[in-house]
């Protein structure tokens, strides 16, 4: 499989604040049901995760076989608590994506990367529009999207919610909590729990399978979380960080 970049896709580098929590088994029914109380957008794709060589603090996979994306994580901010139905770790992340040639389906992946098969709904939250001191209303510069995924790793299959709130840095915690407040407003399904016990990233999530590759798992080379880049961490990013 070759990658060959041609065109960045991106107006340079994006800076996102996300939490995702990941789950095993299939997605049941009700869970569908809670989340699609909301219009929702449907995508079906491919993504190979690159595994080996680990990279510490960099995310990098082929976004269904046509663009390359590149992931720095920046750092932890705190944890996401709403209603005591929710609790996630937030995570800063710098994105920058390219064009590539599209890989053909058949290609067999090369050692050191793995496929995730995802078919998800995704929606969108508007941060509200702010009132102006002259009484005029204005649109929020922010906003989070929110995704349900069915996925599927080595024909086994999980689920996941995940939040991706983009705009200013100094508004992406509130987009993110206000996306929080909006779709957990709904009690949860019986059974259901979003805990720090679930609450990883993709990166994090697969570093912790078996690596059929070494024949072991990755998790024993990342005993933590992600540890984040100090050379690539913003001053805008540091600054968003503190309480």
């Amino acid at each position: 499989m070759t990658v060959v970049s041609t065109e960045i896709l991106t107006a340079g580098a994006v800076d996102t604040l996300e939490v995702r929590w990941i789950a095993a088994g299939p997605l049941v029914t009700a869970v569908r049901q809670w989340f699609g109380r909301f219009p929702t957008g449907t995508e079906a794709r491919e993504d190979a995760y690159l595994l080996v060589p680990r990279l510490p603090g960099l995310s990098v996979k082929l976004r269904d076989g046509v663009a390359l994306e590149v992931k720095s994580y920046l750092g932890c901010p705190g944890v996401l608590d709403v209603l005591d139905r929710c609790r996630g770790r937030l995570e800063y992340w710098r994105k920058w994506s390219f064009r590539c040639e599209p890989v053909n389906r058949g290609d067999v992946l090369p050692a050191g990367w793995s496929m995730v098969r995802k078919r998800r709904l995704r929606t969108w939250f508007p941060m509200p529009a702010r009132e102006e001191p002259a009484g005029s209303l204005v649109a929020a510069e922010a906003g989070c999207a929110v995704e349900l995924t069915r996925a599927q790793l080595r024909g086994e299959p999980w689920w996941s919610v995940g939040f991706e709130a983009t705009g200013p840095v100094g508004l992406l915690r509130g987009a993110i909590e206000h996306a929080a407040d909006v779709l957990f407003a709904r009690p949860l399904p019986a059974g259901v729990e979003f805990s720090l016990d679930t609450s990883r990233s993709y990166a994090q999530w697969l570093t912790e399978q078996p690596n059929p590759d070494a024949g072991q798992s990755m998790k024993e080379e990342l005993p933590g979380p992600l540890s984040a880049v100090p050379s690539l961490v913003s001053a805008r990013a540091r600054i968003a960080e503190t309480p």
